[in-house]
């Protein structure tokens, strides 16, 4: 899986050059040295680009991307390379455009609560531009110091601040895109809710396989008046998972509910010495923002929740630097995993809260089953689980079976009403799954909408949809086999 299909030509040298013109001498990788840093993410599976292009403007995209069309070369768009279900990926080969050099912040309305910005700007620094005017940007996902908006866009990215505030598509107000032809298009704006069919939700989420993002315009968020950061201490997963039941049944929603079981926590506290307990069976670490008034209020109604459901300890952040460093521990949990683990495997399955026990039960048997270390971290407060399979890389039997337990996973969660992901994507990673979800009929409406923008299924191909056949045997409907929708 890490050649071009055998069924395409490799791109000639002509084809390189007049391409290589576009963004200029150190605009584009194409030595088998430097493309090998472009054949993965942050996923498991591997395939290596031909060339690798860096353009700086919308233009110069477009001109890319009619190249490709005039050469039938499959084309994948990559940020950060951060992604977890293999997205930026270029399964079948052909080029990788990179948007790290499109990464200025194009306009500030702060008198509207808008940003305008290129698909290279690292999440993070949305919220810093703002930060000493008293605004920020709302979802963060763990890899938001890394994560570009881009990326974030193409897979709908989360994170442990959007319970309450929700995921991207519910932050994005505008997109420039290119299509497949290399046609350039805008969708929605700064206004709240454009008229007609919503463009700019279809896009946002839609992975990267109907247009290549060249701008966006996000929904800036006034910085609350009080924040309250909360760790639950517990000997009893269960009743720590419980807990999220309890909260919720209180008609409570706070920004973020997360909860890290023991082998996780002690991963962390080794790695990252935020505080965690290392006795512990779980934790949750929750947060409040909002009035002063209603968050003292809300404080001593989870404190009660929480105490009810089992809770040993409840201790609630007295400084900013102490708040910092339990979030500290929370982001840098995946970093924790390398000290331990050669290698490990994130899954991204939805259930619905009431189910976060069972599927934690679930989830020992299957480590148990396929004897793989299994620790667990996720958003409670969605039902969003990241289990994390423990495995060596260098010892192939182990990632077939980690892979395995990933699956095993992710049926169980679809058969408890929930889904295979939260905010990771499909990628690659889940494609062969979609089917598990959706009925023949209703797969071949979505594939529809990627004919419509995609007719000769160019655009990273063999992501989202199942494909029934190997990697590099990716086929797809011409535009006239799917004529209405």
């Amino acid at each position: 899986m890490s050649s071009p299909s055998s069924e395409r030509k490799p791109i000639s040298q002509a084809v390189r050059d007049r391409l290589a013109q576009i963004t200029g001498l150190r605009g584009y990788l194409d030595k088998p040295e430097d493309l090998l840093l472009y054949e993965y993410d942050g996923s498991v599976d591997k395939a290596r680009p031909e060339m690798v292009l860096f353009p700086r403007t919308t233009r110069e995209v477009s001109e890319i991307v009619k190249i490709a069309a005039a050469n039938e070369i499959p084309i994948v768009g990559r940020g950060a390379g951060t992604g977890l279900s293999g997205g930026a990926i270029p399964r079948a080969g052909g080029i990788v455009i990179g948007f790290s050099r499109m990464n200025k912040i194009l306009e500030i309305d702060l008198e509207n609560e808008r940003m305008t910005v290129q698909p290279g700007v690292v999440n993070l620094d949305i919220s810093l531009a703002v930060q000493s005017m008293g605004f920020f940007y709302a979802p963060d996902p763990s890899s938001q110091r890394a994560c570009t908006i881009g990326g974030n866009v193409s897979e709908n990215a989360g994170g442990p601040h959007t319970l309450a505030y929700g995921v991207t598509t519910n932050h994005v107000l505008g997109l420039e895109f290119v299509l497949p032809d290399g046609s350039i298009h805008t969708t929605g704006g700064k206004a709240l809710d454009s008229p007609g069919y919503d463009l700019t939700g279809l896009l946002t989420g839609s992975e990267g396989t109907m247009a290549l993002v060249t701008s966006v315009t996000v929904r800036l968020m006034r910085q609350p008046e009080k924040v309250k950061t909360i760790l639950a201490i517990y000997n009893s997963a269960s009743d720590c998972a419980d807990t999220v039941a309890e909260i919720t049944a209180r008609a409570i929603t706070p920004v973020a509910v997360e909860m890290l079981d023991g082998e996780m926590l002690r991963m962390v506290e080794e790695a990252t010495h935020a505080g965690y307990p290392m006795d512990a069976a779980a934790v949750l670490l929750i947060e409040l923002e909002g009035l002063v008034e209603a968050v003292e209020e809300q404080t001593e109604q989870i404190r009660d929740a929480c105490e009810r459901c089992g809770a040993r300890e409840f201790r609630v952040a007295k400084t900013a630097d102490e708040r910092d460093l339990l979030w500290k521990g929370r982001k840098n949990a995946f970093g924790a995993v390398g000290r331990v683990s050669p290698s490990y495997y994130v899954q991204d399955g939805v259930v619905p809260r009431t189910q976060i026990a069972p599927t934690l039960r679930y989830i020992a048997e299957v480590a148990k089953k396929h004897s793989l270390g299994i620790s667990n971290i996720f958003h409670a407060g969605d039902g969003n689980m990241h289990p994390i399979i423990l495995f060596n890389s260098h010892i192939p039997e182990e990632l077939e079976r980690a892979k395995a337990a990933g699956e095993d996973i992710l049926r169980y969660c679809i058969e408890v009403g929930g889904t295979i992901t939260g905010e990771h994507g499909v990628g690659m990673e889940k494609n062969e799954m979609m089917d598990k979800l959706f009925s023949p009929d209703s797969l071949e409406y979505i594939g529809k909408f990627k004919t419509l923008f995609d007719p000769s299924g160019r655009l990273n191909p063999g992501k989202v949809l199942p494909t029934g056949k190997g990697c590099l045997e990716i086929r797809q409907r011409p535009l006239h086999a799917a004529s209405t929708l």
